[in-house]
């Protein structure tokens, strides 16, 4: 068992996921099959019930797992799939030890955090390991593991502990290894470079029973020598061990700036990779993912711009449509565009903002007027849904192209029930449970008493309907008949609403394996107005941008033409996967 792990001190949310899976992609690159761990110390026994404006996106992995938003960016990086085990929660750890308890399991033991929780923790991270996370089906040879927030954090003792122990075990065996990355942060104060707080982390650190193989310091602009010599002497490293990871124009460059700084051979003594048997295939593989890699992120600084819109409720936090938003990012590279991204709160389109305060109304509107596309992400309650309405209403006859995820889908239903069916009261069920014209309503299965885990959630399959070959979403997958996409929903579009709305040419274009739920739509007569009822920005990947993703971008900039034609010649195979 090999393990690095990415630890942080000083200060949280400096980029420790972003280290994990650029050490991840190296790996990957020299051939090996590596996979991740995220630790998170919250109570919560997942991601699912989380607000987005305080922690980010929920990201909804295959087996329909609420996990943490760092898991998105393994998948991205590494081209994996991994499954709600990856995501580590104290919650997760204390409910496998009281059901344990609860069943007999330590009977006439006194259940303590040393060494019940301890072990729990370890033997997790032992048989997730070794879970195989791509088609090959192989046992993994390196695991990432990354521990949220900071050492020292009360919350995160016996995850630390857990480490320390497991450490020791690994270092001990020839055959296993064990790599500590500690990110700390080294602040500029007018105009010097300040060692003092990545000194006492890594004397925390080490308080702790760890020990740093590699500080990476995260700082504004590349570190002076003299920083660097002082910070290993300090801490007791040598000067190899102490690298800087600056910001970059993008944070698709901050693998290549490891590898220059020879992350990659520490990681190769560290962790004693010469020892694992790599044949030529794997070796040659992970040097065309390398080549694919700088050749998609090496784009011209002066590109023509693609401007878009992003109408959502959660817009003063960005991290909460952290995966919509490297999806869009994605499309514009290989679209070889210049994204400009305009987020607009959905609350601001509403006419009670122009009474309450008409300067934030104006600005809002004249946003989307100059944009051109619009996409509406997904989103919980009923704040700022008027907004998304009159978004879609304005993109659907203005001729703008849309691209309505989840949420996106559904209140862009509303609104053509509205408008089209002449029905001006329709809304959710979501929104008003007693409302006379239910244009989406609940789904039968889902529970109204217990949140998390209820929603329809995961990877599930979606049927392009007979006759729908015009399409250009089905053409964006390659004009197959079935895809597979993730969800995260607990509402439905009204399947009785369903034959008048496509009568009046909203057509729903795929529908679920049963054929009862809609999961996708599309005007005919429109360049892009297309609502999902999946998230397809969680399959995205840095060298495949998601289909829906990349015919809305594509449409935007004037290209949809071309990348269809692109894809019905080479009978690609979009995203990778045979759909």
């Amino acid at each position: 068992m090999r393990v690095v792990l990415v630890s942080g001190g000083v200060i949280s949310g400096i980029g420790k996921g972003i280290i994990a899976s650029s050490s991840g992609l190296l790996l990957k690159t020299a051939g090996l099959k590596v996979t991740a761990i995220k630790i998170d110390p919250y109570l919560n026994v997942d991601a699912g019930t989380l607000g987005p404006l305080e922690h980010g996106e929920c990201f909804v992995l295959a087996d329909g797992g609420e996990s943490d938003l760092d898991l998105g960016n393994y998948e991205r990086y590494l081209d994996i799939q991994l499954t709600r085990d990856n995501n580590i929660t104290t919650g997760k750890v204390y409910q496998a030890v009281i059901e344990k308890e609860r069943r007999g399991d330590y009977l006439g033991r006194t259940v303590q955090v040393v060494p019940h929780i301890v072990q729990q923790i370890n033997d997790t991270i032992e048989r997730v390991a070794k879970i195989p996370v791509d088609d090959s089906g192989a046992t993994p040879d390196v695991c990432i593991i990354e521990l949220g927030g900071t050492i020292g954090d009360l919350e995160s003792g016996p995850f630390v502990e857990a480490l320390v122990q497991l450490r020791h075990k690994l270092v001990r065996d020839p055959e296993s290894s064990f790599f500590n990355i500690h990110v700390s942060f080294v602040p500029l104060i007018h105009g010097e470079e300040k060692t003092k707080p990545t000194q006492h982390a890594i004397r925390q650190l080490r308080s702790a029973g760890l020990v740093p193989d590699l500080v990476a310091c995260r700082c504004d602009a590349s570190l002076d020598d003299a920083t660097i010599k002082k910070i290993a002497f300090s801490c007791q490293v040598d000067l190899d061990q102490v690298i800087g990871v600056h910001d970059m124009e993008t944070i698709y460059q901050v693998p290549i700036l490891l590898e220059e700084q020879g992350l990659l051979k520490l990681l190769h003594k560290g962790l004693q990779l010469d020892k694992i048997p790599l044949d030529a295939s794997r070796k040659e593989e992970g040097a065309k993912l390398w080549d694919l890699w700088k050749k998609t992120i090496d784009v011209p600084k002066d590109l023509p711009p693609v401007q878009l819109a992003l109408v959502g409720k959660y817009t003063s936090h960005m991290d909460s449509y952290l995966s919509v938003v490297k999806a869009l990012e994605h499309a514009s590279m290989h679209l070889k565009r210049k994204l400009n991204l305009i987020n607009v709160d959905s609350e601001h389109l509403e006419e009670a903002m122009l009474k309450k305060d008409p300067s934030k109304y104006k600005e809002a509107w004249a946003v989307l007027e100059k944009v051109q596309g619009i996409i509406v992400p997904g989103g919980f309650g009923n704040r700022g849904i008027e907004g998304m309405i009159a978004t879609a209403k304005f993109a659907r006859q203005k001729k703008i192209p849309y691209l309505g995820i989840c949420l996106g889908l559904q209140v862009a239903v509303i609104e053509a029930v509205r408008d089209l069916l002449n029905k001006p009261n329709a809304t959710s069920e979501e929104f008003d449970h007693n409302a006379e014209h239910k244009a989406v309503i609940f789904m039968p299965e889902g529970s109204k008493e217990k949140m998390g885990g209820t929603m329809r959630l995961g990877t599930r399959p979606t049927l392009f309907q007979a006759g729908t070959e015009w399409s250009k979403l089905r053409g964006l997958y390659g004009g197959v008949d079935v895809t597979h996409e993730r969800h995260r929903h607990r509402y439905e579009v009204n399947p009785d609403m369903v034959d008048e709305l496509e009568s009046k040419g909203f057509h729903f274009v795929a529908r679920d394996d049963i054929g009862n739920r809609m999961e996708a739509f599309e005007l005919k007569d429109h360049p892009y107005f297309v609502g999902l009822q999946a998230h397809p920005e969680y399959r995205s990947k840095v060298t495949r941008p998601s289909p829906p993703f990349l015919g809305f971008v594509a449409s935007s900039a004037g290209l949809l033409d071309n990348v269809l034609k692109e894809i019905g010649e080479e009978k690609a195979v979009v995203n990778g996967h045979h759909f």
